[in-house]
């Protein structure tokens, strides 16, 4: 889908993983691709130009906000140059000839556990395991032979580790999307041509009204409101900062509104200026 053949992209998880899956697809085949086990080492990858971007979940229409992440771009001086939105499909893997009365646990990442609760509610027996990645949980299975245990995977998973699928689709809602983002170091992003997206965050006083007249401005500005994610502040017990979304037409619009709200908010940073990637 993307240009960026040449690119070396970090990610969090294994060959076979939802990450790996969609670097791949928003790259292209021929990128190399650095396996990270967390997404603080996808960030230090990207510190210490082993890489030239990494890619990451920020949320789920099922699960909701993957918040460790927003911190991490937000200290990791890291910003957003583009997204992704890709339609996850989770699928029940086993050894092969087993049926699902003989599995006894589980195991994936705590998201996929989540997306899928409503499909083991008619397995009582089955005990659900939180694990670090959905593939690696797959490559165990499959290396140590283990039966009676079953991974919660993509159906690329299955078929690279050669696991049967018992049950596919398995995901609460049918049309569970993720959206990744791609980010890069500030100091190397550079603001694309077609962009009509940024990614902010800012902090208020504690002052009735506040953020009611951040919003207001935006929507003077012409700016879409498409997301907004408060975090607590660590340091300041009872404060918090807001992440927002927000798409426009015109940049010069956009500028308009990031100058006023640099002047009303205690704090304010631009996290990203790219292009939106529309839902098929």
């Amino acid at each position: 889908m993307n240009t960026k053949q040449n690119s070396v992209v970090a990610i969090q998880g294994i060959e076979g993983s939802y990450h790996d899956i969609v670097a791949k697809e928003y790259f292209g085949d021929s990128i190399q691709v650095i396996h990270c086990d967390t997404f603080d080492e996808l960030v230090e990858q990207i510190k210490s130009q082993k890489c030239s971007h990494g890619l990451m979940a920020i949320e789920n229409s099922i699960a909701g906000s993957i918040l460790p992440n927003y911190s991490l771009i937000d200290c990791g001086q890291m910003s957003i140059v583009g997204e992704y939105l890709y339609s996850i499909s989770h699928h029940l893997m086993v050894l092969p000839g087993q049926t699902i009365d003989q599995i006894k646990e589980v195991h994936s990442h705590p998201m996929a556990l989540q997306q899928c609760k409503r499909f083991f509610q008619q397995y009582p027996h089955i005990r659900l395991i939180e694990s670090h990645d959905t593939a690696e949980e797959a490559k165990w299975i499959a290396q140590k032979k283990i039966r009676g245990y079953g991974a919660i995977a993509s159906r690329q998973a299955a078929s690279l580790f050669g696991l049967d699928i018992l049950a596919s689709n398995i995901q609460t809602i049918r049309n569970n999307v993720t959206r990744f983002v791609v980010i890069q170091r500030t100091q190397d992003a550079m603001i694309p041509e077609n962009s009509n997206k940024a990614a902010l965050k800012f902090t208020l006083d504690h002052q009735r009204g506040s953020l009611a007249t951040v919003l207001n401005l935006m929507s003077d500005c012409q700016l879409n409101l498409t997301k907004i994610q408060s975090l607590p502040i660590i340091e300041i017990p009872g404060k918090y900062a807001f992440f927002v979304d927000v798409l426009f037409n015109e940049y010069k619009q956009f500028e308009k509104a990031k100058k006023i709200i640099e002047i009303i908010a205690t704090q304010f940073k631009v996290l990203g200026i790219y292009q939106n990637k529309k839902y098929d």
